[in-house]
């Protein structure tokens, strides 16, 4: 199986999907959506910004690598009635079944970064993107300080060292690895804008339940417990993870969890 299909398909992400709505909600409606407009969301999920893209009355299609997350994104559209939104598999680095200049506006929040051979994954979300039109990416940043770059940064000490060649995700977090992709796929320099922005996880319980949550659900975390259990340190992974969550919880109630991530915000005009 391709490895990135295995990583999305394993535990179940539309659990921590679900603390991360609000935020995906607020991101869509900055970016000037409007009635009719065609939108690609790729590395879509379960919807997260799909689906409130459609609720705006845009044409909507989701495609994602993980064929569980798209079953769940096609069924959250079919419960709330958005005939104007839709999902289907798909592989960031080979959009060949969607036809060139057919998007209004291509939209990957934490999705197309996790793709390898970027320079493939510029070249389709260029292709596929009208001229006049957008691509809007949402990518974490390497080393920063706030939740997710640490929980990948804490992951990674447990995990044996990737395959030779093996690019990072999170260089998409840097402006200059994001500016050479992209003018490689054929962008102007002067059309690539950066932005640091933040997603808010938002839970109704203790950090420590949002911690099992990515401990059982979350892939990269997955594989890390998985490693550091044969290691015997687990347990360090786990109090690791434990004290991340609790020294930046934002809740001013103890038992509820609600904490900021940075990311990178790229807006590319065609």
């Amino acid at each position: 199986m391709n490895p990135n299909k295995a990583l999305w398909e394993k535990g179940d992400f539309t659990r921590i999907a679900q603390t991360m709505r609000d935020s995906g909600t607020a991101l869509v409606e900055s970016l000037g959506v409007r009635k009719g407009m065609k939108v690609l969301d790729l590395g879509c999920g379960d919807g997260t910004t799909a689906l409130p893209a459609a609720r705006l009355g845009a044409d909507v299609l989701g495609v994602d690598i993980a064929s569980n997350l798209v079953a769940a994104g096609q069924q959250r559209a079919e419960q709330e009635q958005l005939t104007n939104c839709r999902f289907q598999e798909g592989d960031a680095t080979d959009l060949r079944e969607l036809e060139a200049g057919s998007f209004d506006l291509v939209v990957s929040v934490f999705g197309a970064m996790f793709a390898p051979r970027p320079f493939d994954v510029a070249k389709e979300m260029v292709r596929v993107t009208r001229p006049g039109g957008r691509i809007v990416m949402g990518n974490w940043i390497p080393g920063d300080p706030t939740l997710v770059a640490q929980i990948l940064k804490i992951s990674s000490a447990y995990t044996p060292p990737p395959p030779e060649g093996f690019l990072s995700p999170m260089m998409w977090g840097i402006e200059s690895h994001v500016l050479e992709r992209f003018t490689a796929a054929g962008a102007a320099e002067a059309d690539i804008s950066f932005a640091r922005d933040t997603f808010t996880f938002s839970h109704p319980q203790h950090p420590a339940v949002l911690v099992d949550a990515f401990q059982n659900y979350y892939g990269p975390t997955m594989n890390a417990f998985e490693a550091a259990e044969k290691d015997g340190r687990a347990g360090d992974l786990r109090r690791e993870l434990e004290g991340l969550f609790a020294s930046q919880n934002r809740s001013g109630n103890p038992g509820a969890t609600v904490i900021p991530a940075t990311f990178l915000r790229v807006t590319v005009t065609l």
